[in-house]
């Protein structure tokens, strides 16, 4: 077996190397989308990323004859800790070259950060938390994926499973299509549920957007709450995360969903830009700009990012209805598909929407966990092997 060596990150110089690794590793791939470098770069930011206001990060790099071989982030999330009230760390940011070897040491670089700061178990990959891009793909490699959804190679399972990781929950993505999307049937439910609770629906306002992204995050935090793995934002994080939605948002593709003078539903999608990004090869600003900007017409797609109601509406079918007006509003837009992503597997209503809707489940992406069990508290980096 070649030697190898897994360090910490400590430098700008191991960040960048961190963060370039998947440029070259990808290259080659047809399906990969290069994230835009600048993005990538934010996500690890400790200073200015407000996730590392209640979380910490270790990095780690596997480097074999100095070039880098894999990667990992440990990630310690004191909000998921709070809000589950158990000691579960996270690991992401995983890449990997097909070698058992390299990944067992990444892995165990990870499990020991995590177990010395107090956890108990190890769950992921989570990029670098289920706010952020989230989840192994295990299922539908036969396509690129969409707005801020995670890619990996098909042995990347097999990695983790031999090291010992096992299921713990799967994410399940729809692809919705306009010419099979519509029935009669749905047509009646969405004006029956409409008329019967008096829901009316608008766009975003983009001159009010200050106001509506705070009507959004009420429903958000209050909708999701008690979802699975679920931590609410900060205010400072989904503030961030609407400054940066902003320059890509398409305002009727944001539905608000309002009844007696309240918001109680929101459904947010994106263009799907990686359609365009993926012609961006090396994440440049200038280049990703360039291609969105000639190539804006092929982005036939939109992804349904995040959809929900209040818990009072939860039964009432206003979910469905949200789901129906996102696909008209999508039509009327010139979008031929939707992706609905990710739902988890035991989300019955969110499920049986989409089915209703001909959804194609077309993708499936999974949630890693493993229990710690007789470690050592001695240090594993930096480490060498071989």
């Amino acid at each position: 077996m070649a030697h190898f060596t897994i360090r910490p990150v400590r430098t700008k110089a191991d960040e960048n190397k961190f963060i370039n690794f998947p440029y070259t590793f990808y290259k080659a791939d047809p399906y990969w989308v290069a994230p835009l470098r600048m993005e990538r770069k934010k996500l690890i930011d400790r200073t200015h990323n407000p996730f590392y206001q209640h979380a910490e990060l270790a990095l780690y790099l596997a480097e074999r004859q100095g070039q880098v071989i894999g990667r990992i982030g440990a990630i310690v999330n004191a909000r998921h800790n709070h809000a589950h009230q158990d000691k579960v760390g996270f690991f992401g940011f995983f890449e990997c070259v097909p070698d058992q070897a390299v990944a067992n040491a990444l892995f165990d670089a990870a499990q020991q950060f995590l177990h010395a700061h107090g956890m108990e178990a190890m769950r992921g990959p989570a990029n670098p938390s289920v706010n952020d891009e989230y989840g192994l793909l295990v299922d539908g490699f036969q396509a690129s994926p969409v707005v801020l959804m995670p890619y990996n190679p098909p042995y990347y399972r097999e990695l983790m499973e031999r090291y010992g990781l096992q299921k713990t929950k799967d994410l399940f993505a729809y692809l919705l299509d306009q010419e099979t999307v519509y029935t009669d049937k749905l047509v009646r439910a969405h004006a029956r549920v409409t008329q019967r609770h008096r829901l009316t629906f608008r766009s975003l306002n983009m001159k009010d957007f200050a106001h509506d992204v705070q009507r959004i995050k009420a429903v958000y935090n209050a909708a999701w709450q008690e979802n699975w793995g679920a931590v609410t934002m900060t205010d400072a994080e989904f503030d961030a995360l609407a400054h940066d939605l902003k320059r890509i948002v398409d305002p009727d593709l944001v539905i608000l969903a309002e009844a007696h003078g309240q918001t109680i539903g929101f459904a947010l999608s994106l263009p799907d830009i990686n359609k365009a990004l993926k012609y961006n090869k090396h994440g440049g600003l200038l280049g990703g700009m360039w291609h969105l900007y000639t190539k804006r017409n092929q982005i036939n797609l939109c992804r349904i990012l995040v959809l929900g109601v209040l818990p009072a509406y939860k039964k009432t079918g206003a979910a469905g209805v949200l789901f129906f007006e996102t696909a008209a509003r999508a039509k009327q837009r010139g979008y031929r598909y939707g992706e609905a992503s990710w739902i988890l597997e035991d989300n019955v209503m969110m499920t049986r929407a989409a089915e209703a809707m001909h959804g194609h489940k077309y993708k499936t992406y999974r949630i890693y966990q493993k229990e710690f069990e007789g470690l050592t508290e001695e240090r594993l980096c930096p480490t060498s092997h071989g």
